[in-house]
């Protein structure tokens, strides 16, 4: 069966943004955090594009969290938005609002974690890097 992971994009903060979801999250990256200067045909990109990331991944559970900056003189601009969110199932209630509580520091909360009427304790934010995240947590899905 295939596998599907997340991808983020970002405008200069990906690593930023990952060393923050690695605090959360815990782990350690997969490989190194991969720098677009390292990359053949990039020698004419200023040296604040050098530096952007060009891939990272940290391991959450059995899959990974990966991210890059955009490139914004390979003509990418990045569009933040609301029409993908991140679903996180913990296997606690007590995750749920440790995860729930630190990724959503710094960002704006819109629907706070807490026992919904469809049986499940879930929540919703953006978080401060307009990443948007949903926390839900029900026993079944632990099992």
């Amino acid at each position: 069966m295939a596998k599907l992971n997340s991808y983020l994009n970002f405008d200069g903060t990906a690593e930023e943004a990952f060393r923050f979801y690695r605090t959360v999250f815990g782990g350690e990256f997969v490989g190194e955090i991969y720098r677009m200067g390292s990359a053949p045909g990039t020698e004419n990109l200023s040296d604040d594009e050098k530096n952007r990331v060009m891939h990272v991944a940290l391991p959450v559970g059995g899959d990974l969290l990966m991210g890059a900056d955009i490139v914004p003189s390979f003509g990418q601009s990045l569009t933040p938005g609301n029409s993908n969110y991140i679903s996180v199932f913990p296997d606690s209630r007590e995750d749920a609002e440790r995860i729930f509580k630190g990724l959503s520091e710094g960002g704006k909360v819109e629907l706070p974690l807490g026992d919904q009427f469809w049986g499940d304790y879930f929540g919703s934010f953006q978080d401060r890097y307009g990443i948007h995240w949903m926390v839900n947590y029900n026993e079944q899905y632990t099992k």
